[in-house]
């Protein structure tokens, strides 16, 4: 089965716990504060490879997790950091973020890595918080808990023709004969399912040419498998429209050929710009005379006389072709990667502060910056709520609330902490 589009569920690892230790041994029965940090949480990674030509993969795996990072210990040690998550995609697959729509990624060379989503920071350790006035503080602070994202794998397939044309024009048994690729091939409709690759061999150069299936008129509105697969089509820096020049499915020649490329434009406007060779095909199956009289009106109405005539069965005309693919390739530059609009896809919220009244008269406050600090935060333990209250007045919280109507008796809640504000 091919799969070129999925949407997936990823998450960094969280940040590990700092450690709550005070120093003890033969010499020392009273040390001071020795909690180490927590170690980071893994990334989200992706990796583009030419070993895989297809998201099939993620049919059946749609959930990746960074690991966490490890606690931190006694004396000071740092928790060990999280494995990063590598995923593997096919060269060729655009990142693309469900919410807006907008490209995150293109993975468009063989080796090409994003880092999607970093993992969480470690929590500090109870010497972090050691100071003149705090010795020996009993607290330390969790790991930073990360937020999972949804998002879409896109594969634009990576080659540098693309074979169009309508359903049985040849185009499969065409790249069965010039290139080491093996389709499916049949007399009915959209035998080729999927794109297919093959690298073409000539004068001891290389290329690679795709079969891009299901064009039919209507394929740019989503009729038949056009628009599933005219994607495919975008990366491509040369077309090689085939023709069935005999007619043989019933279909008018000189029509075809004006039907396909209403599609490409209809799809995506800069296709017209993509230089094309016209290729007639199964020029086997009527005579001479009947040939020369079908390209001279195909001549007499597009002012083309720049096309190749073949027959993949009797193999006429197709080392001409591959020849010329490789004379035109070597005129055309390669296409550049997607346009990455610049946005933090993983921008972490580390500021806001925001503070909502309950129907109960109870004031809330949340956002980013207090969700950092409450990490650090132990009822239990009075030196750890008394910082707490200190960071708050530090921050403005306090006189954000009294301008909320904050007074003397009211009850303040913060993420799982509550408390009764008094002056």
């Amino acid at each position: 089965m091919f799969l070129d589009r999925v949407k997936i569920s990823i998450k960094a690892g969280d940040g590990g716990k700092g450690a709550v230790s005070f120093l003890r041994n033969k010499m020392t029965a009273n040390g001071g504060p020795d909690g180490g940090d927590g170690g980071k949480g893994g990334d989200i990674i992706f990796k583009a490879t030419d070993d895989i030509n297809t998201l099939y993969s993620f049919r059946f795996k749609k959930k990746f997790v960074a690991e966490n990072g490890s606690d931190g210990a006694k004396k000071n040690q740092t928790g060990k950091n999280g494995k990063d998550e590598i995923i593997f995609v096919p060269t060729g697959t655009v990142l693309i973020n469900p919410e807006n729509d907008k490209i995150i990624a293109d993975l468009s060379e063989n080796g090409a890595v994003f880092r999607a989503l970093k993992g969480g920071a470690g929590g500090h350790g109870n010497n972090y918080f050691k100071s003149s006035i705090k010795q020996a503080p009993s607290f330390s602070q969790t790991g930073e808990v990360t937020k999972g994202k949804e998002v879409i794998l896109e594969l634009k397939t990576i080659a540098d023709v693309g074979l169009i044309g309508f359903p049985n024009v040849g185009k499969s048994t065409l790249l069965s004969v010039i290139s080491n690729a093996n389709p499916k091939i049949a007399n009915y409709p959209f035998t080729t399912i999927y794109p297919n690759l093959g690298v073409v061999e000539v004068l001891g150069e290389t290329y690679v040419v795709a079969d891009i299936p299901g064009l039919i008129e209507g394929a740019s509105e989503g009729l038949g498998l056009g628009h599933y697969f005219l994607k495919h089509i975008e990366r491509v820096r040369l077309l090689v429209h085939l023709i069935d020049i005999s007619e043989s499915e019933g279909r008018d020649f000189l029509n075809d050929y004006v039907v396909i490329n209403e599609e490409l434009v209809k799809y995506r406007e800069s296709l017209k710009d993509v230089k094309q060779i016209v290729v007639f095909s199964k020029c086997d199956l009527i005579d001479e005379s009947e040939l020369k009289n079908r390209l001279k009106k195909f001549e007499d109405k597009f002012k083309i006389k720049d096309y190749i005539c073949i027959s993949s069965i009797t193999y006429s005309g197709v080392d001409e072709l591959k020849k010329r693919i490789l004379e035109n390739l070597k005129k055309i530059p390669k296409k550049p990667a997607l346009q990455v609009e610049d946005f933090d896809f993983d921008k972490k919220d580390i500021q806001t502060i925001e503070i909502k009244r309950n129907d109960d008269g109870s004031f809330e406050v949340f956002g980013g910056r207090i969700e950092n600090l409450t990490r650090g935060v132990i009822l239990s333990d009075p030196r750890s709520f008394a910082y707490f209250q200190t960071k708050l007045k530090e921050m403005g919280v306090i006189d954000m609330l009294i301008e909320k109507g904050l007074k003397d008796g009211d009850t303040v809640i913060i993420k799982d902490i509550t408390f009764v504000y008094t002056k």
